[in-house]
């Protein structure tokens, strides 16, 4: 098991800027993929960003350019900070993990994307963004 704990969530304005942290424990393996999702009410979880081991990082297009993933291998937790925030960044935030594997993304216009979420087994209970305009 792996236990997944958010934080860092809150309101900023737009443009603004907030950093998520979330924090893995249990049985977390010398390879993983940790990656971030959002949720807002009446819509699909998708993917932000996504980190792994192996030192690769991976983006939306909606977060590339903006966000940023960053993984500290020692403290097992995984970073992302959102710069220029919108509106439309407001969601749920949710940690995902996968252990034994590197982050299995997949190529799409030209650029590595995070796995889907079904590729994860472990998530967290979810940190709240509110981006006001």
């Amino acid at each position: 098991q792996v236990k997944l704990v958010e934080s860092g969530g809150g309101s900023v304005q737009s443009g603004g800027s907030l950093k998520l942290s979330c924090e893995a424990s249990g049985d977390t393996t010398s390879e993983y993929c940790l990656a971030w999702f959002r949720q807002s009410p009446g819509r699909e979880r998708e993917g932000v960003a996504a980190a792994d081991t192996d030192g690769r990082t991976m983006y939306t297009n909606s977060a590339r350019g903006r966000f940023t993933i960053s993984l500290d291998v020692a403290k097992n937790t995984v970073y992302l900070l959102m710069n220029d925030t919108e509106p439309a960044d407001t969601a749920t935030y949710y940690c995902a993990a996968d252990v034994n594997v590197p982050c299995l993304g997949y190529y799409s216009g030209g650029y590595l994307q995070p796995p889907a979420p079904a590729t994860f087994v472990y998530w967290g209970l979810g940190t709240q963004v509110a981006v006001s305009a």
